[in-house]
């Protein structure tokens, strides 16, 4: 075990928090279109709040799809991040096992870690998948050493003050970073550097969003509005029709 270098960690954050930022404003202002976000979002949950206002509406749209995009894109910089940390304390490595995200050796112990950002992320089918992921990948590593395996899904926030589940562990939070540094406070010193230029980045990312809500809105008004009027029959024809 090597100790962690807080400032090291900062300087990664702080540059690779900028890729969360970037691929963000990319999707806002090249990789939406009215035609994609009326598609992949169900019109009826709007229908069913009483939304008409084609502002209000295009912004639910926008925001619903949005929302998954950050979700997937932060996602996968906190793995990388945990990657980046268990490398610095326990030479931790990518994996290169079926449906696992990082390998490192800790007190004679292997661990296979399997990372999600956050605790509430699956569902029953998900859940067989991975501890079918955790059994293959024991069995193979069974193979190749006598040392002791165990299987962990790792969640980068949350608690979940039950870990020991069928087959794995699943340490979330304070627990998972804590294990993957030996550092029990890593998962508060973190918080500051992923903050690093989110203001002046909120604030680009803000005004592309405003002009995108308001072409969405221009262009919906002319294709699914009656004399300013919704036309959701033509909107759900347009969502759901075969």
């Amino acid at each position: 075990m090597k100790q962690l270098n807080l400032n090291e960690v900062n300087e990664y954050v702080e540059t690779h928090i900028s890729y969360f930022h970037n691929k963000r404003l990319e999707y806002v202002r090249d990789k939406i279109d009215l035609t994609k976000i009326l598609k992949q979002k169900n019109p009826y949950l709007f229908k069913a709040k009483n939304v008409i206002d084609a502002h209000d509406l295009i912004k639910g749209f926008l925001d619903a799809f949005l929302q998954s995009q950050e979700e997937t894109i932060f996602g996968n910089f906190v793995e990388e991040l945990a990657i980046f940390v268990c490398n610095k304390v326990y030479d931790g490595k990518k994996s290169e096992l079926t449906g696992l995200d990082l390998e490192f050796e800790k007190d004679n112990i292997i661990y296979i870690v399997e990372i999600k950002a956050g605790w509430n992320w699956g569902n029953s089918s998900q859940i067989k998948q991975l501890k079918l992921n955790f059994n293959n990948a024991k069995k193979l590593l069974e193979k190749q050493t006598n040392k002791k395996i165990i299987a962990v899904n790792g969640c980068c926030f949350g608690k979940d003050n039950k870990p020991q589940k069928e087959g794995y562990l699943k340490l979330c939070g304070q627990r998972f970073w804590e294990l993957i540094s030996g550092n029990e406070r890593l998962y508060i010193d973190i918080i500051e550097p992923i903050g690093h230029n989110a203001k002046q980045k909120n604030e680009e990312f803000h005004n592309a969003y405003i002009q995108v809500i308001n072409n969405l809105t221009l262009e919906f008004s002319k294709d699914f509005c009656d004399n300013g009027v919704i036309n959701w029959e033509k909107l759900i024809k347009f969502n759901s029709a075969k």
